[in-house]
């Protein structure tokens, strides 16, 4: 079945119309902050279910499953036109449009390579740069919608030992040295995210070996092994996924069902007035209090949304003292 082109022909005019609107506001805003690469467009039109990113020179964003059954010459045609629309309204040339097929993801299907071509651009972001990649993962190198929680990290970071877990492309722990961190510590199971976060750290001049270390390893290992040598930190940054079965770990990791293990483990490894900045992107996901008593919890959540991310869903966000 082929998509019917009067409809398809009124969604993009409906698309290009809320682009432009939107382009306008945002760029004002980000040119006043001193961001390149923003959210542009969040299914704000339900009949278009896409999330676009603006970098500047490009576009990267994902096409979300729909509730009802397309098949996928339909689809190719749609999202074509689509893709035409964004290059038209923006000025940017079709192939600097990288839109991807984003269905909800478990473990380390969210992360697979989706192409063979690498595309990579540089952005700035609050006087710091990031490497990103528009075309081989469903998700660039640089989550946007933790921009304020980045900034959050920094203004705590000052002269303090910090520890970034599940640290991906290392963005926290770069804004953690900027911020003026006397040591910054960071912990992925993939190599490949760590060599990201090095090459970021590079990128804005921090190289030095004193500053920052990095360690390919499951979570879970490095914390047990950093108890028993009684290392500590000032401040934690534990920003985990949702879920996670990597072949590469011991058995599998759920938010909801872990999490209070996962943040008891860092609490342990606080040095006194230490604090733990704690981030999650389950739906719905709310932690309580009552399940730390001896705990101080502030929720950040609201605090820390950006202006291209208001009104929607963001990760919750809290910083636990002790």
């Amino acid at each position: 079945m082929m998509p019917d082109p009067a409809k398809t022909t009124s969604q993009a005019l409906m698309l290009g119309n809320r682009l432009a609107k939107r382009l306008k506001h945002l760029k004002k805003w980000a040119r006043r902050v001193g961001v390149e690469a923003f959210r542009l467009y969040d299914r704000d039109i339900p009949e278009i279910p896409l999330v676009l990113d603006y970098y500047g020179s490009a576009v990267s964003g994902s096409l979300y499953k729909r509730p009802y059954e397309v098949e996928d010459e339909e689809e190719r045609i749609w999202l074509s036109a689509m893709s035409q629309t964004i290059a038209d309204t923006l000025t940017i040339p079709p192939e600097r449009i990288f839109l991807k097929t984003r269905e909800r993801q478990r473990g380390k299907a969210q992360y697979d390579k989706l192409a063979v071509q690498r595309v990579t651009l540089d952005t700035r972001e609050c006087g710091l740069v990031f490497r990103v990649n528009l075309s081989n993962y469903l998700d660039t190198g640089l989550f946007l919608d933790a921009r304020k929680a980045r900034a959050f990290v920094k203004t705590e970071a000052f002269g303090k030992r910090v520890l970034n877990l599940f640290c991906y492309t290392g963005a926290f722990s770069v804004y953690a040295a900027s911020g003026g961190a006397d040591t910054v510590d960071s912990v992925d199971l993939s190599k490949t995210y760590l060599d990201w976060a090095m090459l970021n750290f590079s990128l804005n001049g921090f190289e030095a070996p004193r500053l920052t270390s990095r360690h390919a390893i499951d979570v879970g290992s490095f914390l047990e092994k950093a108890r028993q040598r009684r290392l500590v930190w000032d401040f934690i940054v534990l920003d985990p996924p949702s879920f996670s079965n990597s072949k590469k770990m011991q058995g599998t990791f759920d938010i909801r069902r872990d999490h209070r293990a996962l943040i008891r483990q860092c609490i342990g490894l606080l040095a006194p007035g230490g604090s733990l900045f704690f981030s999650a992107n389950a739906r719905s996901f709310r932690l309580k209090p009552a399940d730390f008593p001896s705990l101080s919890i502030q929720d950040l959540s609201d605090i820390l949304i950006d202006e291209d991310f208001r009104g929607k869903k963001t990760p919750a966000r809290y910083l636990v003292k002790i």
